[in-house]
């Protein structure tokens, strides 16, 4: 018996506690609290709008990858902690660390179009030439040109919208090509069409400060690696910097081994071949080159590292703007040079063009002193050749071809030349 009312009691405590969690849970003002959790102490990587030139958009070049900076997945190769600071906002060039799983990393190179210096001065200049003002909104004061009040009535980008700008991308326009970089912009979504109805107002003003500042950016998406075109990879852009693979400058290989230094000569000289002579019929050339104009990726393989000095010439339409037109200028033709620089005309670039630039400034850095004579010699002899500029075009091509002639036995097949190694190993080509 004394068990039977043990055992009823029992159940019936439980009962009771049943309830009392019950009612406990029921009102509000009762109810148990979670106690706070620790706060989740996570570094600070602080960009800064004014670092990324965000603070100056829409004019600037996109914000197609500012997610990967503010999630930590592109990092500053000396700036992976808290507790260090920004590079210094002055340089062109950084050099970076890119992931899209957080486990691997690659790396990249993250770009400036010009100098902090050269950009705050030409923000100023709008401001002064537009407002009267030192300071202003960049945006509101480009928004009211002349110029933009086109770009937002167009509906497909014709050369008289570009006439004047100072890219020498530009300097001979065509419409298939102005065609091709609406139809490949990657700042926006792909539309795949050669009217500007998918640009958003602000679109159009990013686009158009881009070309007029520095088209490199824009040459990577409407030329891109994938498709054979030897130049990085576009990752994207933030505010006013870019990020695309990286690359080696051409400058650190002018101490190389003379089998690299074969191999690398003979890349470039293949290169302003596939420049001249494409499938797509355009004449690429250069107003420039220095030893940062071209890189080295990791494997070895030789591209165009820096495109902003690239011209195009369409051999299929030719320009379709008239000598009157390239003279036009306005601040969009300041934003990165002196308004008085004068415009090549196109009739004057010769086949040749870059050819001997690249005999005059990198090829005799890259070749000089590597070989035993009487090789060196005739390399010496043949640059010097192909250096001159009052040599025609056929007398250029010649010394070129006896060049690559001369350099082609010297080349080696081995894992140093990743791109190639181990193909060459069963091909007659090497």
């Amino acid at each position: 018996m004394g068990r039977w009312i043990c055992c009823l009691c029992s159940k019936v405590a439980d009962l009771l506690m049943l309830l009392l969690v019950f009612s406990l849970s029921c009102n509000p003002s009762t109810a148990a609290t979670p106690s706070p959790s620790v706060p989740h102490i996570k570094p600070s990587y602080s960009f800064g709008r004014t670092f990324l030139g965000l603070d100056k958009c829409n004019a600037c070049i996109g914000t197609s990858i500012c997610k990967k900076f503010f999630k930590e997945e592109i990092r500053f190769d000396t700036w992976l902690s808290s507790h260090l600071k920004l590079p210094p906002s002055y340089l062109l060039s950084y050099s970076g660390n890119y992931t899209d799983d957080a486990k691997s990393w690659r790396l990249v190179d993250i770009n400036r179009l010009t100098s902090k210096y050269r950009q705050d001065r030409a923000d100023k200049r709008v401001c002064t030439a537009l407002l009267k003002t030192k300071t202003c909104s960049l945006e509101r004061a480009l928004r009211h040109t002349q110029r933009f009040q086109k770009w937002l009535q167009a509906k497909r980008l014709t050369p008289d919208l570009v006439q004047g700008l100072s890219s020498p991308m530009l300097r001979c326009p065509s419409q298939r090509l102005l065609d091709r970089i609406v139809r490949r912009y990657a700042e926006v979504p792909d539309a795949g069409s050669i009217y500007m109805d998918h640009l958003t107002d602000r679109d159009k003003l990013r686009l158009l400060y881009t070309l007029s500042v520095n088209s490199h950016p824009i040459l990577l998406q409407i030329f891109p690696n994938v498709e054979g075109w030897p130049f990085p990879r576009y990752l994207g852009s933030c505010g006013r910097l870019v990020v695309s693979t990286s690359t080696r400058p051409l400058r650190d290989f002018y101490g190389a081994d003379p089998e690299v230094a074969v191999d690398l000569a003979l890349q470039l000289l293949t290169i302003l071949h596939s420049m001249g002579t494409n499938d797509l019929n355009y004449f690429f050339y250069f107003t420039h080159v220095d030893a940062g104009t071209f890189g080295v990726f990791s494997n070895g393989h030789l591209f165009i590292r820096d495109a902003s000095t690239l011209g195009i010439i369409d051999k299929e339409e030719g320009s379709q703007l008239t000598d009157g037109q390239h003279e036009y200028k306005d601040i969009f033709s300041c934003l990165s040079v002196d308004c008085q620089s004068a415009f090549v005309s196109c009739n004057s670039i010769r086949e040749t063009h870059s050819l001997v630039m690249v005999c005059q400034e990198l090829l005799p850095k890259l070749l000089k002193g590597k070989f035993q004579q009487p090789v060196q010699e005739k390399i010496d002899d043949f640059l010097q050749h192909c250096a001159d500029s009052l040599t025609d075009d056929q007398g250029v091509n010649k010394a070129v071809a006896k060049l690559a002639e001369l350099l082609k036995p010297l080349r080696s097949c081995d894992s140093r030349f990743a791109y190639r190694y181990p193909d060459c190993k069963y091909s007659d080509k090497y």
